[in-house]
């Protein structure tokens, strides 16, 4: 009498598993004193948008060091034209969901979850409970865009312990009044305006400050001039202290026109992971964003 053949699987969902964590041993928890101490020593900061458990836990594995939970998610996930219409509850959703994928890995990557426009503008006091609905999703952080009265709400939310990344330049939420996706901080009364809000931001104890769209001269400027708030570029050049892009972006998935500041990673990689792999050595190795071509 034959023996059945098995088929288990070791418990493994029918629909795919997700990618290994490297080995414990080799990896820390990403934390804001260990960005602190990245931004030291010159060693660039990665960081790539995800929206779900499996592509937020490929990114963990290719070695992304944070993950943006981005409004972006409104546009690439929901079909919006922009970012407005993003909800405080779609945020707290995603953030929930890249929070399991990335604990399911046991992976360290430090996740950061947008505040949505019109969670944050009527007070400080209702700027905390939102942000706070986020944190308890499982962000690490979360991120304002916007500066001048945005130094208030900053200080109001780190001052109870809620560690945050403000956003300058393109702040899509403001698109509209900013008179569409344009380069910010071109003229010198611009500039000036963007570096005295970049050093409140700071010094409201903002720890991590989006740069978008903005000229790569003052980009690298505001870098050197920012030691304790580590600013992340898109369109910034390569002068800032890490890089970050939108993840359907950088895997040529984008339905409309490619932005000038993105590169394609997935047309050489072979895989989605091999992609992320790939973007994140070529932040490290200096060799993205190319100012020639990516910048202005």
């Amino acid at each position: 009498m034959s023996t059945p053949t098995s088929t288990s699987n070791n418990g493994a969902s029918p629909y795919g598993t997700l990618p290994p964590a490297s080995a414990p041993a080799t990896r820390k928890p990403i934390s804001l004193p260990r960005l602190q101490e990245m931004h030291a020593r010159g060693e660039k900061i990665t960081m790539l948008t995800a929206y779900d458990a499996t592509f937020a836990a490929t990114a963990d594995a290719a070695g992304v060091e944070c993950i943006l939970i981005g409004d972006s998610l409104g546009m690439v996930c929901q079909g919006l034209s922009s970012t407005v219409g993003v909800s405080l509850e779609t945020m707290r959703y995603h953030v929930e969901s890249v929070t399991r994928g990335v604990r399911r890995v046991q992976g360290t990557a430090w996740i950061i979850g947008d505040m949505p426009y019109g969670t944050f503008h009527e007070s400080k006091e209702q700027a905390f409970r939102n942000a706070a609905v986020l944190m308890q999703a499982g962000a690490h952080m979360v991120k304002i865009e916007g500066g001048g009265w945005t130094a208030e709400i900053v200080r109001f939310l780190v001052e109870r312990g809620i560690p945050v990344c403000a956003h300058l330049g393109l702040t899509p939420q403001t698109v509209h009044a900013l008179g569409g996706y344009r380069v910010q901080g071109k003229t010198d009364e611009a500039a000036l305006t963007m570096r005295r809000q970049a050093h409140e931001l700071q010094d409201a104890g903002a720890s991590m400050l989006v740069l978008e769209m903005v000229p790569a001269q003052l980009s690298a400027e505001l870098t050197l001039e920012l030691p304790h708030c580590h600013t992340i570029g898109i369109g910034a050049g390569s002068g800032t202290a890490g890089q970050v892009l939108v993840l359907h972006d950088m895997l040529g998935m984008n339905l409309g026109k490619m932005a000038r500041f993105v590169h394609n990673f997935m047309q050489d990689a072979g895989s989605v992971r091999g992609a992320m792999e790939a973007y994140v050595k070529a932040v490290k190795e200096g060799r993205f964003p190319d100012n020639a071509v990516h910048a202005w």
